[in-house]
């Protein structure tokens, strides 16, 4: 199973897909805290820390890296994450990665022209 996309995991995290966005996080947050056969859960701090700054892309990551080797290690656990990673990439306001974006600058003179996509955080300009 290939990682979750971070920005994936950040978008839902900070509520910006909505209502289904918030009942996805929370089916993660249940799917995480279920136990192991034989283990404790895994991967319960890095989703708080997540939740904690939705922001934080190294947060993201740690989480998508902990759910992808649980995953290796836990075949149940490989196909509830499967099926939640699905129904989370289905929604409107949370897609990341693959996608299309077309911005067209034409005509008259431009200084600064930025083009951006899935932008989660601050961008600062000038000095």
């Amino acid at each position: 199973m290939d990682q979750i996309a971070p920005e994936l995991l950040m978008a839902l995290a900070s509520g910006t897909a909505g209502a289904a966005g918030e009942q996805i996080w929370t089916s993660l947050r249940d799917l995480v805290t279920r136990r192991r056969p034989g283990g404790e859960p895994g991967a319960q701090s890095e989703l708080t820390a997540l939740a904690e700054a939705p922001g934080d892309a190294q947060r993201a990551a740690e989480l998508a890296g902990v759910l992808a080797h649980r995953a290796r290690q836990d075949p149940a656990f490989a196909e509830a994450l499967a099926a939640w990673r699905q129904a989370a990439e289905a929604l409107e306001g949370a897609r990341t990665g693959s996608g299309e974006v077309r911005n067209v600058v034409s005509g008259g003179t431009q200084n600064t022209v930025i083009q951006a996509r899935d932008v989660h955080g601050s961008i600062n300009l000038g000095g």
